[in-house]
């Protein structure tokens, strides 16, 4: 085999790659080439002639396995390289549980729930055990559950474990251990997995069963894990457990990009890999290709202040780059006006498009105001990780049609599909159907089965429905292995009166609806003319396919030229020209949660260093100095990771806001909101800010129309505040001031009585 392409290597990259015999640890800092270390890795292994069936690539997403894999099947060829076992954890231990299922008590073709399922399954839980939904809300439950699974706490071990039990009580929710055990008992009963499952059952299956481990210890003589920073207990033990026959390990990740310990990954993992292996050998890739100097030498200059790492020095030989660029805003509403203003005037001058940008924030809701600036300056955009494709009812309709079709004990897929399209089965057949369910333990396939020896007191046109609908299932369940799954879905569709349905309704919702069914038959064809393995691509391995896809695997063509706008948890793996971090604000970010621990607030530094080396070319940071919070007006001083960053490689603004080295008490904090000034841009904000002087000089009455937003006024109760926003026109126009010892007011100015303070 031809190995020019070692060639393209650094010295480091390419010892990481030759030497894959043993356990490796190769530290991969961020843009170093790690994906293009791992690939070359294996594609050398293969031509050193260790057959690709004895290698196990884990990822941690469906596009990093797809890539690695086109890459190697470049090198190696398309038919060395589908015997490769590549892929995410779930897909892969997805497979190994479908060979094993029935050492489980499960049946090879079972469902993979994912997280909508779930809530669902959940949710009927909770309803079924009579309990309050405002305080067992679904979401807190499938957090708590989820945790226990990653943790490998079982439904039993969790009613056993009194810890865990009190703090249910403690957040009076004594019963979350039991919701869990019928949860679970619901998933078994329809031959269901939920993702955490995959890995759940995997362990217990290498646990229970000794000779299946020893089976795939014996199968894969070499195993490389991406992103070994962000593995949970779960995923770390299945990787101990298969490597422990011949401990050809190599895992590649990067201490300080771990992000994710609130899904349960432990950065311990990576830390303490050279206990786990002690003969381990270190490779640190230690270049970063991906952005400029300056960014590369600011992000060094944060974390190093962690002290919880992995000693490195990342470097660029890339361009010197620009300085990042500090924002300074009045509000979180004039911080999106300033971000769009700097968007538009960065792409003008870098001759950049859309698709170059993303703005980065800590939490979801800091998105609103972005995306109203945006809309006002037609700035295109698109959010990240918002509703998937795959999530759209009517993808999910026929997605349910598809897993029935495989599992008739998907109860989710069964009550999604009984009476889509509309078909006369009401709500009172289907509660008829459920009660029989709940009172023998069976699922609502088993009760059409026994329609006519069971008397449910169905009328004979209801009873005719039903098994019209058991008949068009049955039928398509005979062929599903006869045909390609683009083929068979075409076929469900039509018989199910799907394309009927859709092409029928000329509403634009309707002609929306349409077009993404085709979009989805397009994306069955596509895996069907790339499907890798042997065999027929049947509507099977398509579905294992596709539920186990994330949010990005579903992006469209048409979603290509817009600003990106995600949470920093979203942007991890991917770069952009210019990035926007917003919010940079002690109590954001970091985030007020991690300011009493050490640990999390390294995780929140790691976080912000992740996000700056998402750039490329440009980096920028933005913070308000007061921002709308919990139905109020807060005062905000600037987060200390940019006090962290060393000078040298920001351009600061010009006032005394970065003077002070520890986070500000209340009357420094209302003495530095009092001295802030702006200077927005036209035509983006009408009110100009007016220095405020921190001495008072004299005062003057005002008239309503005379106040403006940065004004420094007196009230006879409240004393000098200033204000910073303006609501209504008059004679009910509101002014919200930040006065410094009262605090933040509403005020309806014909009353207030407002004095301006001048200079």
């Amino acid at each position: 085999m031809d190995t020019n392409y070692l060639q393209e290597l650094n010295k480091e990259q390419l010892d990481a790659v030759k030497n894959y015999k043993g356990s490796s640890l190769i530290i991969a800092g961020a843009g170093s080439g790690k994906t293009r270390v791992l690939t070359y890795r294996i594609a050398y292994m293969l031509g050193q002639g260790i057959p690709a069936y004895k290698i196990l690539a884990l990822t941690f997403t469906n596009k990093a396995a797809k890539e690695m894999k086109e890459r190697i099947s470049s090198l190696v060829g398309k038919t060395t390289a589908s015997h490769l076992w590549m892929g995410t954890f779930h897909s892969i231990f997805a497979k190994i549980l479908r060979f094993e299922a029935e050492a489980l008590g499960y049946k090879p073709n079972f469902t993979i729930y994912d997280t909508a399922d779930t809530k669902s399954v959940l949710n009927s839980v909770i309803k079924e055990m009579n309990l309050d939904t405002q305080v067992y809300k679904v979401n807190e439950v499938y957090s708590k559950i989820s945790l226990a699974k990653n943790a490998l706490i079982t439904p039993n071990g969790y009613l056993a474990n009194a810890q865990m039990i009190e703090q249910d009580k403690q957040s009076r929710k004594p019963l979350v251990g039991e919701i869990y055990k019928r949860y679970a008992k619901k998933c078994f009963a329809a031959n269901a997995m939920d993702f955490d499952d995959l890995l759940m059952n995997t362990n217990i299956l290498f646990r229970d069963h000794p000779a299946v481990l020893t089976k795939y210890q014996e199968k894969f003589n070499f195993i490389l894990v991406d992103e070994y920073q962000d593995t949970n207990f779960s995923q770390y033990l299945i990787i101990k457990k298969l490597s422990d026959q011949y401990k050809n390990i190599c895992v590649v990740g990067d201490d300080s990009q771990s992000i994710y310990s609130f899904r349960g990954a432990k950065i311990q993992n990576i830390l303490n890999f050279k206990s786990d292996y002690p003969d381990y050998a270190l490779y640190k890739l230690e270049r970063n290709y991906r952005s400029s100097k300056n960014i590369v030498n600011a992000a060094n200059s944060l974390i190093e202040k962690n002290t919880n790492r992995i000693p490195k020095n990342i470097f660029s030989e890339n361009e010197d780059g620009s300085k990042i660029k500090v924002l300074k805003s009045y509000t979180d509403t004039e911080e999106s006006y300033i971000v769009a203003n700097e968007l538009i005037e960065s792409k003008f001058n870098n001759k950049f498009n859309y698709v170059d940008f993303a703005i980065l924030y800590r939490t979801n809701a800091q998105s609103r105001v972005f995306e109203e600036a945006f809309r006002k300056r037609n700035i295109p955009y698109k959010i990240y990780g918002g509703l998937s494709f795959y999530q759209r009812k009517e993808i999910k309709d026929i997605i349910s049609y598809f897993r029935l079709i495989i599992n008739q004990n998907d109860e989710e897929a069964f009550k999604r599909v009984i009476n889509y399209p509309k078909r006369g089965i009401g709500d009172t057949t289907l509660e008829k159907i459920n009660s029989y369910v709940v009172a023998t333990g069976n699922d609502s396939w088993n009760a059409l089965e026994k329609i006519d020896t069971i008397n449910f007191g169905f009328n004979r046109g209801t009873v005719l429905k039903l098994k019209s609908f058991f008949g068009l299932i049955s039928d398509l369940t005979l062929q599903v292995s006869t045909l390609n799954a683009y083929d068979f879905a075409n076929e469900v569709i039509s018989k199910a009166g799907i394309h009927k349905e859709l092409y029928t309704d000329q509403t634009p919702e309707g002609v929306s609806r349409y077009e993404n069914v085709q979009e989805l038959l397009n994306g069955i064809r596509e895996f069907c003319e790339n499907y890798f393995d042997e065999g027929i691509p049947t509507l099977d391995k398509y579905l294992e396919n596709v539920s186990l896809l994330t949010d990005a695997d579903g992006e469209k063509e048409e979603d290509r030229d817009k600003v990106t706008l995600m949470t920093i948890h979203s942007a991890k793996g991917l770069e952009y020209e210019h990035v926007f971090i917003v919010g940079a604000e002690e109590n954001l970010f970091p985030s007020q949660r991690s300011s009493s621990s050490l640990q999390d607030l390294e995780e929140e530094r790691r976080l912000f260093y992740v996000a700056v080396t998402r750039a490329k070319k440009i980096a920028s940071i933005s913070y308000a100095t007061s921002r709308f919070r919990y139905g109020s007006f807060e005062s905000s001083i600037p987060s200390r990771f940019i006090r962290e960053i060393n000078n040298d490689y920001l351009i600061l603004p010009e006032d005394d806001a970065f003077a002070y080295e520890k986070p500000m008490d209340k009357s420094q904090k209302n003495k530095y909101i009092s001295n802030q000034q702006f200077k927005p841009k036209e035509p983006f904000i009408q009110n100009k800010f007016k220095k405020v002087s921190e001495t008072k000089t004299s005062t003057v009455s005002a008239n309503n129309l005379d106040i403006e937003i940065g004004m420094k006024v007196e009230h006879e109760r409240f004393g000098i505040g200033v204000v910073i926003n303006i609501e209504g026109s008059d004679p009910n126009t509101k002014a919200i001031v930040d006065f410094k010892e009262a605090g933040t007011k509403n005020l309806l100015l014909k009353f207030a009585r407002l004095k301006i303070v001048l200079d």
